[in-house]
């Protein structure tokens, strides 16, 4: 896999001028003309990028899963995330890049603001195909507005241009927030049928005792059968029940081990390793700290 430590080299590759910023750029997706170079297949880059996207004919994976670009649609890639990049049903004169534009920033760049480490909480810099932003109208000139300002900022570049800057990019990322937390609303019925899958998919390997053997599950592994990143697994089933995904497989494991100490003989330690434990004290303590008594005086409360 190729990294791509620059917005210099990132301008270069895609056949663009050089940034009139190191560290900051506002690309327009018309001006892209793709080049034939190895780099693109499978690559990462050392900054982020939030673009406002259309009419996209190349198709670009991120992580495991192929991007959706529809109308209005917000995609985000955050410092070492894998993406390739695939040019075969592009033609020469659109070379599939679509219309928009896309913001491109170090991670240096925003300083010491607090925006710095609250970028990193943000769950849709962890996207997959299904989970991209659909806006309005109104909501993309928004969006635009501020791709605008930030363009026209760094091209006078003085003491209070990265301050000013990286306002602009803190404001950009709370309407981001916004769109993303309206979209577990308007897709309710959607995110409620992920649910049910969720559910199936947890009793299916807690009824598995093969599977179990293998370890208690993370939850990379219903993310990946749901085909959605981890940090928008957690979101939607927060969203729903107020809980994470770590949370709801807890929840199973104390309710298959209250299976097994109200109608098996098996000792807690078997039990424990049963449900994928290594150590029989960290079964002891999760149960605790869900049900407020050991498993010992679960199972006594039985006879």
């Amino acid at each position: 896999m190729n990294n791509i430590n620059s917005i210099l080299k990132f301008h270069r590759l895609l056949s663009l001028p050089d940034p009139m910023h190191p560290m900051i750029s506002i690309i327009k997706l018309e001006d892209i003309r793709f080049q034939s170079d190895p780099v693109l297949e499978k690559f990462s880059t050392d900054f982020y990028s939030i673009s406002l996207k259309k009419e996209v004919k190349a198709k670009m994976k991120y992580g495991q899963n192929l991007y959706d670009f529809d109308k209005g649609v917000l995609s985000f890639t955050a410092p070492k995330q894998i993406q390739t990049l695939d040019l075969t049903d592009t033609d020469s004169e659109n070379n599939g890049a679509g219309t928009g534009f896309a913001l491109l920033f170090h991670p240096h760049f925003l300083g010491k603001h607090s925006v710095a480490t609250n970028i990193k909480n943000y769950g849709f810099f962890s996207y997959s195909t299904n989970e991209a932003l659909h806006l309005s109208e109104k909501e993309e000139k928004n969006i635009l507005d501020i791709f605008l300002k930030i363009e026209q900022e760094y091209q006078h570049i003085d003491k209070h241009t990265q301050e000013i800057i990286v306002a602009q990019i803190d404001l950009l990322l709370s309407y981001c927030n916004r769109f993303y937390e309206r979209q577990f609303i308007t897709r309710k019925a959607a995110n409620n049928d992920l649910l049910i899958k969720m559910e199936n998919l947890l009793n299916d390997y807690f009824n598995d005792g093969e599977r179990l053997k293998e370890g208690i599950p993370a939850v990379n592994h219903f993310a990946s059968q749901l085909n959605l990143s981890p940090h928008y697994l957690s979101d939607m089933l927060r969203s729903l029940t107020g809980q994470s995904t770590q949370q709801h497989i807890q929840n199973k494991l104390i309710e298959k081990g209250k299976e097994f100490l109200s109608t098996t003989e098996f000792s807690v330690a078997e039990i424990a390793y049963q449900l994928g434990f290594q150590y029989p004290q960290s079964f002891n303590k999760l149960f605790k700290k869900k049900t407020e008594m050991s498993p010992l005086e679960f199972r006594r409360s039985f006879h």
